[in-house]
């Protein structure tokens, strides 16, 4: 094996064993007996089970953040724009189920940036963008804008979440489900919403 053909077996051997075992119940031991090497031949690689790790967490994000954002740089009708960034969340986790268990287990402490949660973060801020317009068009106030990207972009990455196990309803029926709550939802939100209280 050529160095960068032993670097993609030791990522996809690796990549395995993180989303079963998760970032803590995996070694480099094991890495190395899987991918039948020495311990040494990864700690060459990768200087050690952190570095592997953060270079698949980085293709990861890097791959659904393509996909996420790209649904949202299409344009078009933001209901549209919904049920793509929905089903593109669906076909990551059905094409990647490894690489979106791993994103959404608790990463290593020292690691700040990769994680699922500032992936999400990053859609969020691009949803804010859409929104503000949409709510200046419907008369509504646009500061809360960012709570309500908080609220959609979470909405949907918890029910991919949940999907990732259940695999039922089917992707499509999971996309269009989501898309109803959240677009009859908001196509008649209340310009200043309040509690009901039960006394």
């Amino acid at each position: 094996m050529t160095a960068s053909q032993r670097r993609e077996q030791l990522l996809s051997v690796s990549r395995e064993l993180f989303a079963s075992k998760g970032f803590e119940g995996t070694s480099v031991e094991e890495i190395a007996a899987r991918a039948q090497v020495s311990k040494p031949v990864v700690y060459e690689h990768f200087g050690g089970k952190e570095g592997v790790y953060a270079v698949i967490v980085d293709r990861e994000v890097q791959r659904l953040t393509a996909a996420l954002l790209g649904s949202l740089d299409e344009g078009g009708h933001p209901k549209v724009m919904l049920e793509r960034t929905a089903l593109a969340l669906l076909d990551y986790i059905e094409d990647s189920e490894d690489g979106f268990r791993i994103l959404v287990r608790d990463s290593p402490v020292a690691q700040a940036t990769g994680t699922f949660s500032s992936l999400i973060g990053d859609v969020a801020t691009q949803v804010e963008r859409i929104l503000v317009d949409q709510f200046r068009i419907n008369k509504l106030d646009p500061r809360v804008a960012p709570l309500y990207a908080q609220m959609l972009v979470g909405m949907i990455a918890l029910t991919g979440q949940y999907w990732l196990d259940a695999r039922t309803p089917k992707k499509d029926q999971v996309a269009a489900h989501l898309v109803n709550l959240a677009w009859n939802g908001l196509s008649s939100m209340e310009r200043a919403p309040s509690l009901t209280r039960v006394k």
